[in-house]
């Protein structure tokens, strides 16, 4: 697991591995290829010269590999992650591809079995490695989406409160984005709260004209102008 911090699990027993051997494995968990050794040695230990960046490099895979069963896999002068080990991020990242594919229904909410929860965790928070920067903002940006669609489809399945809390994770990741607080509100909507929809349009509006000076979008405004559908009580035969 990288989303929340570094955690390496067996079953349900937690692998302690060394710093060096941790940032080989999240290098390469988050890389969905083999990478080239002197490549990692340069990314890992930018500051070392090339045989000392080298050296570390194979102590880190030693360490390792010999914390536990095989994590990182051998080809030549390219190492890969072993098959068999599962990464929370890559499930977010064939999430985020199914998602954005109009075939693929139903699959949001149920693919990798990632909650709303484990879609707010931030990716290695703890870790200041340059590297980092835009793999992190990369996953930012898949875990913005995922939790817009994860809450559109909550939706649809009656699912209202764990609709509500992913939307809600959503604006908290980034307070900024329109379409965060423009899904809460349709979420808001599909459990019939038209007043926690308006009120959450204002806060919408108040944080767009402070921080940035500009008024929500028309698709936004237009969520809380939709007259509310008729109950069946109010119809008549």
């Amino acid at each position: 697991m990288l989303l929340g911090g570094f955690t390496l699990l067996r079953e349900s027993e937690e692998i302690i591995l060394p710093m060096s051997a941790q940032r080989l494995v999240a290098v390469l968990a988050l890389r969905e290829r083999p990478l080239s050794r002197a490549y990692l040695a340069g990314l890992l230990w930018p500051d070392y010269s090339a045989e000392r960046s080298l050296a570390g490099l194979r102590t880190a895979l030693w360490r390792a590999n010999h914390s536990c069963a095989s994590v990182v896999a051998t080809s030549g002068m390219r190492l890969s992650l072993c098959s068999e080990v599962q990464v929370d991020v890559r499930a977010l990242t064939a999430l985020g591809r199914a998602a954005a594919d109009p075939a693929a229904k139903g699959v949001v909410a149920e693919l990798a079995g990632m909650s709303w929860f484990e879609l707010s965790l931030d990716l290695l928070p703890d870790w200041y490695d340059e590297w980092l920067v835009d793999e992190r903002e990369g996953v930012r940006q898949l875990r913005l989406h995922a939790l817009e669609d994860l809450t559109d489809e909550l939706s649809l399945r009656g699912r209202h409160t764990e609709a509500i809390q992913a939307a809600l994770a959503a604006v908290r990741i980034e307070p900024l984005r329109e379409t965060a607080h423009a899904t809460l509100i349709r979420a808001h909507l599909a459990e019939g709260n038209r007043s926690e929809a308006q009120r959450q349009f204002y806060r919408c509006r108040d944080i767009l004209a402070a921080e940035l000076a500009v008024e929500p979008s028309e698709s936004t405004r237009r969520l809380i102008s939709t007259p509310p559908v008729p109950s069946r009580s109010t119809l008549v035969g």
